[in-house]
């Protein structure tokens, strides 16, 4: 997503709580970050940060990491962090439970430790990254789902939203080749049984725009699981 480029945004994170200011040297202690010891929750290209601002609501009980390479984006993330916790009655100083990183997704290795023990992961609307020689940036292909698993916690899940029917397509293809089994799927989000199961789905701007657009938005949930055998002079992962 581009933003204009927002002057205020970079002294509105340095003054901000919950904004980690040097995400590098906290890699292998993000518990320490916050108040509390809970299980952590990776929300991977937060953007306009209504997403992680719904999910720290909805569940006090769990710590969000929330990342994005755009300061800007995350200046806006943190003005929206603040509304919604105000319309629910509270103040700034109530975001416990979110930190908000300025970081290349992919370097998140360099930030996030096998010691830091994620539960899940969050992948809302990437960039699809159509053409082929693109494929590769793409925040669900093989190489960064290796770098996932080793500081994903056994069994535990990666849930994966877009309205792109190729990248869903072959994400699902990525995640079977990287040892993630696929506990529930649907390609059309909003009529399928989802709350039922899940509860409360958290619209990100994209989803909200795409459905009003008509598009169908595809899910699903992706759970760490055993890597396949490799076959007699195969790669490991696709480069």
């Amino acid at each position: 997503m581009r933003i204009r480029k927002k002057p205020w945004a970079e002294p509105e994170l340095a003054a901000c709580d919950f904004y980690i200011k040097n995400p590098a040297e906290t890699r292998g202690n993000w518990s320490k970050v916050f108040e509390k010891q809970q299980p952590l929750h990776l929300e991977l290209g937060c953007g306009k940060g209504s997403f992680v601002a719904q999910a720290a609501l909805a569940y006090p009980h769990v710590n969000f990491i929330a990342v994005d390479i755009k300061s800007d984006m995350l200046g806006v993330g943190r003005r929206n962090i603040v509304k919604f916790f105000q319309e629910a009655g509270k103040t700034v100083d109530d975001v416990k439970n979110i930190a908000l990183v300025a970081w290349n997704v992919e370097q998140i290795e360099k930030i996030i430790s096998p010691e830091d023990k994620i539960e899940r992961i969050y992948i809302n609307f990437c960039n699809p990254w159509p053409r082929g020689k693109h494929k590769k940036r793409r925040l669900t292909f093989p190489l960064k789902l290796m770098k996932y698993r080793e500081f994903l916690e056994e069994g535990g899940e990666i849930r994966f939203k877009t309205d792109d029917d190729e990248l869903f397509e072959e994400s699902l293809e990525y995640f079977e080749e990287c040892g993630f089994r696929i506990d529930y799927i649907t390609r059309d989000l909003h009529n399928s049984d989802f709350s039922k199961i899940y509860g409360e789905n958290f619209m990100t701007e994209h989803e909200r725009m795409f459905s009003q657009e008509g598009i169908k938005i595809k899910y699903c949930t992706a759970v760490k699981d055993v890597l396949p055998e490799k076959k007699d002079g195969e790669k490991e992962v696709s480069e």
